[in-house]
C-alpha cells in the first residue's frame, strides 16, 4: 500500500509538472490590424518559421485588433500586457506617423525592442490606360492640382502617406493639399485603381506585383534605393526624386518585460533570422531581409519617429 502511494504521489508531482512546463509553453501576439495583411502575415509567418526551425515550438496565440494605424491594437497591449512575459506584438513604420495622426498616447519607447525583421518597398500604380505613363507625370498633375488627384494608400499618416507627401514636396506640389485616401487594404486600393475612383494607388510592392503581372495595373516607380532584381520598374531616385522609404516590420515585447524573458525572445529572433525557414518565408512573401534587435532596434525606432513626424511637419500633414 504505501508503495502504491509512493508511485501515486510521484504520478500526480510529474502530472503537476508537465502541466505546469505546458502551461508555461504558450506566447500571446498582438497583431493590431485585420487578418490578412502585412503584420498579420509577418506576426504568423515569423511563428511558424520559428515552429519548424525548433526554436519555439509551444503555443502561440494571436489576437487580431485592426484600426488607426493600429494604434488601437497597440494600446489594448500596453494595457493589458504590461509587466507580463511571452507577451509580443507586431507593429512597424505605419505605427509611428499613425500615432501622431491619431493623437495616441502610446509611447514606443515604453516597450521592449525585439527584432526589426523585414522592410518591403513602396511602389506607386495606375491604370494601365492612365494619362500619367511616368511618375513625372503624377507629380507633375499634384503640383498643378494635388485635390484633384485621388491617390489611396493605407494608414492616414503611414509611409503610403509620407510617400505621397515627400513626391508632391520634391516637385515644389503643396503636399497639405493633396487628396490622400487611406484604404482598407491592398485589394481596395486595386479595386479603386481599375474602376476609375482613384487616379493611383500606394502599396507594398508584394500587394501590387500580381496585378502588375496580370495586366491590371501599371507601376510607375518603387522607393528602394537601387532597381530590384527581377522588377522592371524604375525607382523615385532614377526618375529625379530623391526619395528612398521602406515599410518595415517588426516585434515589440510588452512594456516591463521580465529581463530574461527579454534576452531570450532576442536570442529566439536571432535564430530565427539565421534559419533557412525563415529565408524561404521572405522569399516566398517577396519581403527583403531588414533585421536589427535589441537596444539597436530601439534607437532605430526613436531616430524614425523623429525622422517621420519631420516630414509630416514638414509636409503640413500635421501642425
Amino acid at each position: 500500500m504505501k508503495i502504491k502511494t509512493k508511485m501515486l504521489k510521484a504520478g500526480l508531482i510529474s502530472g503537476l509538472l508537465l502541466a505546469a512546463s505546458v502551461a508555461q509553453a504558450q506566447v500571446s501576439v498582438m497583431l493590431p490590424a485585420n487578418p490578412g495583411g502585412g503584420w498579420d502575415s509577418t506576426g504568423r509567418q515569423s511563428m511558424a518559421a520559428m515552429n519548424k526551425a525548433g526554436i519555439y515550438t509551444g503555443t502561440v496565440n494571436y489576437t487580431n485588433r485592426g484600426g488607426a494605424g493600429g494604434t488601437i491594437g497597440l494600446a489594448e497591449f500596453q494595457n493589458k500586457a504590461k509587466g507580463k512575459a511571452d507577451e509580443l506584438a507586431v507593429f512597424g513604420a505605419i505605427t509611428v506617423g499613425s500615432i501622431t495622426m491619431n493623437n495616441s498616447p502610446i509611447k514606443l519607447e515604453e516597450f521592449k525592442p525585439l527584432a526589426r525583421l523585414t522592410a518591403e518597398y513602396l511602389v506607386i500604380a495606375v491604370r494601365p490606360d492612365s494619362p500619367y505613363q511616368s511618375l513625372q507625370d503624377l507629380a507633375a498633375a499634384l503640383k498643378e492640382n494635388p485635390g484633384a488627384v485621388p491617390v489611396g494608400g493605407g494608414s492616414a499618416g503611414g509611409v503610403d502617406h509620407i510617400a505621397l507627401a515627400l513626391l508632391a514636396k520634391a516637385n515644389d506640389a503643396d503636399a497639405s493639399k493633396i487628396n490622400y485616401i487611406p484604404q482598407a487594404g491592398g485589394t481596395e486600393t486595386i479595386t479603386g485603381i481599375v474602376n476609375g475612383t482613384l487616379a493611383a494607388g500606394i502599396s507594398g510592392i508584394s500587394e501590387f506585383q500580381q496585378f502588375a503581372d496580370m495586366g491590371r495595373v501599371k507601376i510607375l516607380g518603387i522607393t528602394s534605393s537601387e532597381r530590384m532584381e527581377g522588377l522592371d520598374v524604375p525607382t523615385f531616385k532614377e526618375q529625379g526624386f530623391d526619395i528612398e522609404l521602406a515599410n518595415w516590420r517588426g516585434v515589440l515585447g510588452s512594456p516591463d518585460m521580465p529581463e530574461d524573458n527579454y534576452q531570450e525572445w532576442i536570442s529566439r529572433f536571432e535564430q530565427l533570422n539565421d534559419s533557412d525557414a525563415w529565408k524561404e518565408t521572405m522569399e516566398t512573401q517577396g519581403w527583403e531581409p531588414f533585421f536589427l534587435t535589441g537596444d539597436e532596434f530601439g534607437e532605430f525606432i526613436k531616430a524614425e519617429s523623429e525622422r517621420i513626424n519631420e516630414v509630416l511637419k514638414d509636409s503640413g500633414l500635421i501642425k
